[in-house]
C-alpha cells in the first residue's frame, strides 16, 4: 500500500493540453443551456439554493475530511478523496435529475452557481483541509502547491467557458440552442475518450491498485447522495427538491479533478486511481438511483 503513494500515472504533456481542452469545450456546452432565466430560480427559491451550496461546498468537504480522519486511507487516497469533495457537480447532473422526475430548474441553477463559485470554493476547500491533515499536508508542502496558481487554472477551465457560452445564448439564442444539441454530447465522448486512451495506458497500474479505492470510492460517493437527500428533507424541502439536492451532491465534476491531479500532481497514484474510479461510479450509481425514482 505504501508504494500505491509512489505510483505516476503516465499522462504526457500533449494529452494533458488536449483534456484541457476538451474540459474546457464540455463546460461551454454547459454554458449554451444557461440563460440567465435559469438564475431567477435563486429569488423564487433561495432556501433549496442555499441548502444545496450548503450540502455540496460545506458539508461535504468537511464530512470527507471526518471520513479521512477516522478511516485513515494512505495519503494519495485520501488527497483524491479531498479533490472530488472539493470539486462542483458535475454536468451530467441536469440529465440525470430530469430523468429521477426531480426539481430540473433548481438543478440547472445550481450547477451554474455552483461552477461560478468554484472557481474559488474548490481551490479553498483543497487547500484547507488538505493541508488540516498530516499526511496530506506533507504530500502538498513536497508538491509546493501554489493555491494562485490552481485558481488560475480553475478560472480558466471552468470560468472563461462558462462566460462566453452564457453570452453566445444571450445574444444569439437560436446559434447557442442549435450548438448545444451538437456540442454537449460530442464534447462529453471526446473527453471521455481521452481518459480512456490514457488510462488504458496505465491498465497494468488500475489492475494492481483498483482494489484499494473501491470500497472507499462507492462509500464516498454514497454518503454524498445521502447527505444531499438527509440534508434537503432535514431543511422540510420537498421529495422532488430531496431528489435534486441528492443528485447535486453525488455527482461531482470527477474530469476537474483528474485535470488538476494530472496538472499539479503529476498523476499521482492514489488520487488519480480514486479519481477515475469516482468518475466512473457515480455515472453507474446516478443513472440506476435516478432509474428507481422515475418510476416511482
Amino acid at each position: 500500500m505504501q508504494e500505491l503513494d509512489d505510483v505516476k500515472i503516465n499522462f504526457d504533456s500533449n494529452g494533458l493540453w488536449v483534456l484541457n481542452i476538451a474540459l474546457a469545450v464540455v463546460m461551454f456546452g454547459v454554458a449554451l443551456g444557461i440563460s440567465l432565466n435559469d438564475f431567477k430560480i435563486l429569488f423564487k427559491q433561495p432556501k433549496a439554493v442555499l441548502v444545496g451550496v450548503l450540502s455540496q461546498f460545506v458539508l461535504l468537504p468537511f464530512i470527507t475530511f471526518c471520513v479521512v480522519y477516522i478511516v485513515k486511507p494512505q495519503p494519495s487516497i485520501a488527497l483524491g478523496m479531498m479533490m472530488v469533495a472539493a470539486c462542483p457537480g458535475g454536468n451530467i447532473s441536469n440529465f440525470m435529475t430530469h430523468l429521477a422526475k426531480g426539481n430540473t430548474a433548481l438543478s440547472v441553477s445550481l450547477t451554474a452557481f455552483a461552477t461560478f463559485a468554484a472557481i474559488f470554493m474548490t481551490p479553498f476547500n483543497f487547500q484547507f483541509y488538505g493541508n488540516l491533515y498530516p499526511p496530506t499536508a506533507q504530500i502538498l508542502k513536497n508538491v509546493a502547491l501554489n493555491p494562485f496558481d490552481l485558481i488560475q487554472l480553475v478560472l480558466m477551465i471552468l470560468g472563461v467557458p462558462l462566460i462566453l457560452g452564457m453570452l453566445l445564448r444571450y445574444y444569439k439564442e437560436r446559434w447557442a440552442i442549435k450548438l448545444s444539441k451538437l456540442l454537449k454530447p460530442l464534447s462529453i465522448v471526446i473527453f471521455a475518450a481521452i481518459v480512456i486512451i490514457a488510462f488504458s495506458k496505465n491498465i497494468d497500474v488500475f489492475n494492481a491498485y483498483i482494489h484499494h479505492v473501491l470500497i472507499l470510492g462507492i462509500g464516498h460517493n454514497i454518503l454524498a447522495i445521502l447527505l444531499g437527500f438527509l440534508l434537503a428533507k432535514a431543511f422540510k424541502l420537498s421529495f422532488v427538491d430531496q431528489k435534486t439536492l441528492a443528485i447535486e451532491t453525488g455527482i461531482q465534476n470527477s474530469g476537474l479533478g483528474l485535470l488538476l491531479i494530472f496538472s499539479f500532481f503529476n498523476g499521482l497514484g492514489g488520487m488519480a486511481i480514486l479519481a477515475a474510479f469516482w468518475g466512473i461510479w457515480h455515472i453507474i450509481s446516478g443513472l440506476l438511483l435516478a432509474t428507481y425514482w422515475s418510476k416511482k
